[in-house]
């Protein structure tokens, strides 16, 4: 699959089939995540793959979409790591470890859906949940869960707003 197939054919999946991740496949969705752009490579992100049932099913609890989270053999937690505050000050937590994480989710949904796996990015959810449930220390703060499985069914592709609508030219 090409670059431009992979990135027009993803979507956001949420059914999947009762089947186990392909062997591997966990494997190159964390080479993905490690190799995404990162301020400074300071790289302030970390990544929790979540295959426990029963954690799966606390963390769609966070979320209010557990049948989501109970039906992929996966979940990846992404929570920016706020000690780049000592390099970036406000701004490395308030944006630069958000945009870490957002790179590296990116790279992990466009490497899921090239291995033929479905997947679909949460950013709904209870942040105090989450890091109760996976009882993350106090700087890293969870900003993304992405359920990741053998897709049920690929939706079709939603609307686009119009180019005309998504840029600006500025000669």
């Amino acid at each position: 699959m090409d670059l431009r197939e992979t990135i027009l054919g993803r979507r956001s999946v949420r059914d999947f089939r009762d089947e186990p991740l392909p062997e591997g496949a966990a494997g190159a969705l964390k080479e993905a995540i490690l190799w995404a752009p990162s301020a400074g490579n300071l790289q302030a992100r970390r990544f929790w793959f979540v295959t426990n049932p029963g954690i799966r099913r606390a963390l769609g609890a966070c979320s209010g979409q557990g049948k989501v989270f109970e039906a992929a053999p996966l979940v990846v937690v992404g929570a920016a790591d706020l000690r780049i505050r000592k390099t970036y000050r406000s701004r490395g937590t308030d944006l630069y470890a958000l945009q870490d994480v957002a790179a590296a989710v990116q790279n992990l949904l466009l490497t899921a859906h090239a291995l033929g796996l479905g997947a679909v990015w949460i950013g709904a959810f209870r942040e105090e949940c989450v890091s109760r449930v996976l009882d993350l220390p106090p700087h890293h703060r969870p900003v993304a869960m992405v359920p990741v499985g053998v897709p049920a069914r690929l939706p079709p592709p939603p609307p686009r707003v119009s180019p005309d609508r998504a840029f600006e030219d500025v000669p």
